[in-house]
């Protein structure tokens, strides 16, 4: 009877990722609200062209990336998620446009892929506001560097010991 009651409950816990598969698609979703602000970006960069300042192109161009960088993030924790956390995507693996890396990313390689977006998009940002150092005082600049530098050590510190640990096993 407990055998049976302890099957149940792990075949339920098991069941159980299946919730994460809404999250997916919300992500998915977000991806076409950033596709949304990717499209009125650069509308807005071709309608300022004959007026605009080398830096305001630059500053739009570089969100044009920083929109582009946050759309491949999304794409790598929705595929790495889904087939390490929810299913595995078999009918996908002999697709001609899958990429090489789908199916071979580990949740610690995850992380490491999540820090080093996180640190490029906040360098963009930083960028972004050198372009426009007039706009900005020097506290609100310093504390954009200080969070800059806060994400690259803790990506280093993220890696480095995800290379510990791994050299342990």
């Amino acid at each position: 009877m407990m055998k049976k009651l302890e099957t149940r409950f792990e075949h339920l816990l098991f069941s159980s990722r299946w919730l994460m598969a809404p999250i997916y698609f919300g992500l998915t979703l977000a991806m076409l609200v950033l596709l949304i602000k990717f499209g009125k970006e650069i509308y807005s960069i071709f309608a300022a062209l004959s007026s605009a300042s080398s830096g305001d192109l630059i500053t739009g161009v570089l969100s044009l990336v920083d929109v582009a960088l946050i759309m491949n993030l999304l794409i790598i924790i929705m595929f790495s998620g889904y087939e390490n956390f929810v299913s595995k995507m078999d009918d996908l693996h002999d697709h001609e446009d899958r990429p090489d890396w789908m199916g071979h990313i580990g949740f610690s390689d995850l992380k490491i892929k999540l820090i080093g977006s996180i640190v490029a998009i906040s360098g963009i940002e930083l960028l972004k506001a050198f372009m426009s150092v007039n706009q900005h005082t020097d506290r609100n600049l310093s504390w954009m560097v200080g969070i800059h530098v806060t994400f690259l050590f803790s990506g280093v510190f993220y890696a480095l010991m995800d290379r510990l640990s791994s050299a342990k096993h």
